[in-house]
């Protein structure tokens, strides 16, 4: 740990940064027809193949576009542009929707010059409906990717669904020497519960790192971002997170035996957690973000697992939309994670206002309390003392809006 604290002290956020701040990425975005007015259609493009990993939704239904991404990436670990839809999932579209994907990284491919395989695609929408094709080609045909801020704004617009906000980040760090730049975009408001839900996350580095290092990196970090967070306990069929390095930044390559490999690691992680909170953050109908922590532990896993069912609880969340200091809806949730608890020795905090201590429960003011929970931010901490376990989870409130926006998501 001691390690990882020493590699964020380098690390550098970048106001203002983008997907397209590492050398040599460049993105576009553009209304195709698939939705009424917005943008619908993106990419990111690299100047040269970069080095590619990448996780998926644990959903038994997966969505097209993730099976033609996984043989883009198998072919030889290298993705050099990555084209995404909203508006439609291309999600249980049976044969059509297979080879419809696949059309769509040959359209991607052709336009772009380069090898299909080179392509990843990806769809976010409703489920069950077929991409109007014939617009995805005249879209494509418009995309003419740069490295401008406006240009990654047209990104981040096109690849929304409910969201509210665009979400993306970028930070820095310095490796071998030279100035590592990582930047991510993402989308994500409903049917989040990752492992994962539905949410996209795209993160482009000029790194020099090999794709198997990569995916070692990237599933751990997601156990610990995108995989604890939940906006309403629904999983989807089309989640991904994909990463490209494309080594412009000229460092030696990287790895688990490389001096300065957890430089990189908490980079990647630091990217991860921001978009993660931030598509939490957005959650549909959402007025506040939720942050979860539990320590004293048996260990880490049942920290995530207790930390992720507390953020999780329906009640938990109306709670939190009311404004109400009800910590008996905490330890409630807590009950049911299945971790190891002493029931006596439990300690629950909202803010800086102690609930619960030892089990024993502990005056404080209501006035003081509703106060803290009408905050944009809200911090719930729980001591089990059982161990040096940790983790935290992310989520939002649950709103009267959250009903309102999924009755007519298809209207």
């Amino acid at each position: 740990m001691q390690a990882l604290s020493q590699s964020a002290e380098k690390i550098s956020e970048v106001q203002g940064g983008s997907i397209v701040s590492p050398i040599g990425f460049k993105t576009a975005g553009v209304h195709a027809g698939l939705r009424y007015s917005k943008k619908d259609l993106g990419v990111i493009y690299s100047e040269k193949p970069a080095h590619a990993a990448a996780v998926y939704t644990t959903s038994m239904v997966q969505a097209a576009p993730l099976h033609v991404t996984k043989d883009s990436i198998a072919a030889e670990g290298l993705i050099q542009a990555v084209v995404v839809n909203s508006a439609c999932a291309n999600a249980c579209t049976g044969e059509r929707g297979y080879q419809d994907a696949l059309q769509m990284r040959e359209y991607g491919a052709k336009h772009l010059g380069i090898p299909s395989q080179y392509v990843a695609v990806a769809s976010t929408g409703v489920i069950g409906e077929f991409l109007q094709m014939d617009k995805i080609e005249q879209g494509i045909k418009q995309l003419a990717p740069d490295s401008s801020s406006r240009s990654a704004e047209d990104f981040q617009t096109a690849i929304l669904t409910t969201d509210t906000v665009q979400k993306s980040c970028c930070y820095t760090t310095m490796i071998d020497g030279k100035t590592i730049s990582m930047g991510g975009a993402a989308k994500g408001s409903g049917m989040i519960h990752p492992n994962m839900a539905t949410m996209l996350a795209f993160v482009t580095t000029d790194a020099e790192v090999d794709s198997d290092s990569l995916q070692e990196a990237l599933k751990e970090i997601t156990n610990h971002s995108f995989n604890q967070i939940t906006v309403d306990g629904d999983t989807s069929t089309n989640d991904m997170v994909l990463v490209m390095a494309n080594g412009n930044a000229e460092n030696s390559p990287l790895s688990p035996q490389h001096p300065e490999w957890q430089a990189f690691v908490q980079l990647l992680s630091m990217t991860c957690k921001n978009l993660a909170k931030q598509i939490a953050r957005d959650g549909e109908g959402a007025t506040k973000l939720i942050e979860v922590e539990v320590t004293g532990a048996v260990n880490d896993t049942d920290a995530k697992k207790a930390a992720k069912q507390i953020v999780g609880s329906n009640l938990v969340k109306t709670a939190m939309f009311g404004a109400d200091a009800n910590w008996g809806r905490i330890i409630g949730a807590l009950g049911q994670s299945g971790v190891s608890i002493d029931n006596s020795m439990v300690d629950i905090t909202i803010g800086d206002i102690q609930m619960l201590q030892k089990s024993e429960p502990q005056p404080f003011s209501e006035e003081e309390a509703t106060g803290y929970l009408k905050n944009k931010e809200v911090k719930i901490t729980v001591n089990l003392h059982q161990g040096t376990g940790q983790g935290k989870a992310w989520g939002c409130d649950l709103s009267y809006d959250y009903v309102k926006i999924n009755a007519s998501y298809r209207t």
